[in-house]
């Protein structure tokens, strides 16, 4: 039997964290928001806010429920109050697996005994969160996509000692949350990373050889199956093109593609000049002000797009 769940509390106000506190409030959970300071805390209560406009803006909101939304959600620096009540807690801090144990071994202590402990980390194995703590049963991953309101899908990771209902609960709780859970075991990156990570490896690789530049290489994925897959994933690409077919292919060109176990060379030049993409001016493109914000608004104006298609968020327009 699933707990039931009436109280989240999200740690961290960042990309990630204000983010699904922003999807819990929207499924109308009360929610409580960690951080570390009280600047930290309204910078994450703004771009909540932010969200809430833009979805008001493209009518997936009316804006006559954001204060309301709003209300709904807590802000709190201090992590005993912050989880004290909680039912389930949702980690969002650094990405660092030492910081995360530390933070896990503080939830251990201070949650009440019943509550699911959560990480949205992007790779690092729940095991591991788990082992720092008295009860590993309740520890596991629910992986968001950013932005965690505009992307369906949450990948939930049990480790070695995850409770059964644990996963129940979490899978049960993403559904109500309008996601779409899928259960992986415990192998680094789960799904989506190891399938991004494989394809940047060779698309850097093509760029390293010169074969094509940086542009033509984003063009050709965003202007060919990057769309099919939104609609069609992999495998079922696979059969519709016919498993024949691909056999054929892979028996020729995977002999061809990039089979290093190391860091892009190219990546690590470029991290070496302080070229590290958005947020410092400059990567693979220049990245001004108004071209930053001009991308960031045709990504979710497309996502939202996608959205109204095939629809996974309660709509809020009342």
């Amino acid at each position: 039997m699933v707990k039931e769940i009436k109280k989240i509390t999200v740690l961290g106000t960042g990309v990630m964290g204000h983010g699904i506190a922003l999807v819990c409030a929207l499924a109308g959970y009360d929610v409580c928001l960690y951080g570390r300071t009280e600047a930290s805390l309204e910078r994450g209560l703004s771009q909540i806010r932010a969200g809430l406009e833009m979805l008001a803006r493209e009518n997936c909101l009316g804006k006559n429920k954001i204060d309301g939304i709003l209300k709904a959600i807590r802000g709190e620096t201090s992590l005993l109050v912050a989880v004290a009540e909680a039912d389930f807690v949702i980690e969002a801090i650094a990405e660092e697996l030492a910081v995360k144990q530390q933070m896990f071994k503080e939830l251990d202590r201070l949650a009440p005994a019943g509550a699911v402990l959560a990480s949205s980390t992007s790779g690092l194995s729940p095991s591991l969160l788990a082992e720092v703590t008295a009860n590993p049963a309740r520890v596991l991953v629910t992986h968001f996509w950013n932005p965690p309101y505009l992307l369906p899908l949450v990948e939930i990771v049990p480790g070695k000692k995850t409770a059964a209902v644990t996963v129940a609960t979490a899978k049960e709780l993403m559904l109500k949350l309008g996601k779409k859970p899928v259960v992986v075991q415990d192998i680094p990156g789960f799904i989506g990373n190891r399938l991004q990570l494989a394809l940047l490896r060779e698309a850097l690789y093509i760029v390293e050889q010169g074969w094509a530049s940086a542009e033509d290489v984003d063009l050709a994925v965003k202007s060919s199956f990057g769309r099919r897959l939104a609609v069609t994933g992999p495998l079922e690409s696979a059969d519709l093109g016919g498993l024949d077919i691909f056999y054929s292919i892979q028996s020729y060109l995977n002999k061809e593609l990039c089979l290093s176990q190391e860091p892009s060379a190219l990546l690590k030049a470029k991290i070496e000049r302080d070229e590290l993409g958005a947020k410092t001016g400059r990567g693979f493109y220049n990245w001004p002000a108004e071209r930053l914000q001009a991308v960031k608004t045709a990504r979710e104006t497309e996502l939202l797009r996608f959205e109204r298609v095939t629809p996974h968020l309660a709509r809020h327009d009342g």
